[in-house]
C-alpha cells in the first residue's frame, strides 16, 4: 500500500518542490493542506498548482475565525510582540495549521505529515511539537533536514525536473 503524507502547502517554491520530492522520494500520495488565514486569492493559485503537481487531495479551509478567536486574541492579551516591534501572527498560526494537518491525517489514514519550514528557523519546532503533542506516533518528514537541496538556488535547479513549471 502506498503511503500517504499530509503536507502543509503554501503554493510557494519550497512547498511545491517538497510536494514533488515527497512523491518521488517516499513513493507517496501527497495530500496538500492550506489554511486560509486571510491570504486571499493566492490560495486559488496554490490549489491550482497543487493539482497540477499531482496532489491526490487538496484541502483549503477557512480558519480565520478560529485563528483570531483562539490564537490572535490570546496573543494580544499576552502582549506577544517580538523584540517590541512586530506581532507573531505567522508564528502563532503554525500550531493551528499543525492541528488541522493531524486531523486530516487521521481522517485520510495518512502515516506522515510534512512541512516546509527550513532548518534555520523556529517554525519547524512550532510545527513538530504541535504534531507530536496531538499525535505522538505520527511520522514527521522535514525535507529541509533530509534532502540535499540546501538552498533556494538548488530548489530552482531541481524545479525543471518537475513536469509543471513553478
Amino acid at each position: 500500500m502506498k503511503s500517504k503524507i499530509v503536507l502543509a502547502y503554501s503554493g510557494g517554491l519550497d512547498t511545491s518542490v517538497i510536494l514533488k520530492w515527497l512523491q518521488t522520494e517516499y513513493n507517496a500520495d501527497v495530500i496538500a493542506y492550506a489554511a486560509d488565514l486571510g491570504q486571499g486569492a493566492e490560495l486559488d493559485e496554490a490549489k491550482a498548482k497543487a493539482k497540477k503537481l499531482g496532489a491526490k487531495k487538496i484541502y483549503i479551509e477557512n480558519l480565520k475565525e478560529e485563528f483570531v478567536r483562539d490564537y490572535v486574541f490570546p496573543m494580544f492579551r499576552c502582549n506577544t510582540i517580538y523584540e517590541g516591534e512586530y506581532l507573531l501572527g505567522t508564528s502563532i498560526a503554525r500550531p493551528l495549521i499543525a492541528k488541522r494537518q493531524i486531523e486530516i491525517a487521521k481522517k485520510e489514514k495518512a502515516n506522515a505529515v510534512s512541512h516546509g519550514a527550513t532548518g534555520k528557523g523556529n517554525d519547524q519546532v512550532r510545527f513538530e511539537f504541535s504534531y507530536y503533542a496531538l499525535e505522538p506516533k505520527i511520522k514527521v518528514i522535514a525535507p529541509w533536514r533530509e534532502w540535499d537541496l540546501s538552498s533556494r538556488t538548488k530548489l530552482l535547479e531541481f524545479a525543471p525536473n518537475i513536469k509543471y513549471p513553478l
